[in-house]
């Protein structure tokens, strides 16, 4: 993945959290004679190694787990909020009409070999934390437990386990960071007059500069609550972005 420094999200908690909150990855995997795509929420568990590591399922009938070469990477996908930029909304539009359209988005990617259980307890258990972390924030939560036990093992026998120990993890949080101060308050208002999916979650982190890493910034509507010492102080150290690469005068560009 391209990451202009700008842009790079350095922090392992800020990128923990974004999985957590969207667990919903796009797994890429190579096959015998293709590349596979397919949408499978993981669960993150931080005990077992540096960056963690990601457990899920998929059906028995899916080829992924078959036909897999063990030792090639994987690569996981999480996408956070993101939004459409109008450059209407940009101060500088009115001084000299440079300005172009762009996306703002947050994602991670995650790497690392996956290995395949098949092992009906160990399912379960992954089954039962997957369901815990999801269910959490109902009133009354669900547990596997809920369904008749004959029901969830019959079930539980057409699905294959899956692991991914974290090897690398690569974070990209382009909030409008390469913009000058007056471009990024009206990319702020813009964006809170807009009732697109993302626009609220997008808004606060251009607000926060992308120098705090919010807890809750994931929610929509929500207030930036948290910061993130190491974050703030490695974009402090930065260089404004002034020359073409860094795309202050071609805005749209440094994707």
């Amino acid at each position: 993945m391209y990451i202009p420094t700008h842009f790079e999200q350095p922090s392992i908690e800020a990128m923990h959290e974004l999985i957590r909150a969207r667990p919903l990855a796009t797994l890429v995997t190579l096959a015998s004679n293709e590349i596979n795509a397919n949408h499978i929420p993981l669960h993150l568990s931080e005990q077992s190694s540096q960056f963690g590591t990601l457990r899920g399922h998929v059906a028995r009938s899916n080829p992924v787990w078959r036909d897999l070469d063990s030792d090639i990477e994987v690569l996981a996908i999480f996408h956070g909020p993101d939004a459409y930029i109008s450059p209407s909304w940009y101060i500088t539009k009115q001084e000299a009409g440079k300005v172009v359209p762009t996306w703002n988005y947050t994602v991670v990617h995650a790497y690392g070999h996956l290995r395949i259980i098949d092992d009906t307890a160990w399912v379960r258990s992954q089954l039962e934390a997957l369901t815990a972390h999801n269910e959490a924030a109902f009133a009354e939560p669900w547990k596997v437990s809920d369904a008749p036990h004959d029901f969830t093992e019959k079930l539980i026998e057409a699905i294959v386990g899956i692991e991914m120990v974290i090897t690398r993890l690569s974070g990209k949080w382009k909030v409008s960071q390469n913009q000058p101060p007056q471009n990024q308050a009206s990319v702020v208002q813009g964006l809170n007059a807009c009732e697109h999916i993302g626009s609220t979650a997008i808004a606060s982190l251009v607000n926060a500069g992308a120098k705090i890493v919010p807890s809750n910034y994931l929610a929509e509507g929500q207030a930036i609550t948290k910061a993130d010492s190491a974050y703030k102080n490695y974009l402090d150290s930065k260089e404004p972005a002034h020359d073409f690469n860094d795309v202050v005068k071609e805005p749209g560009l440094d994707d």
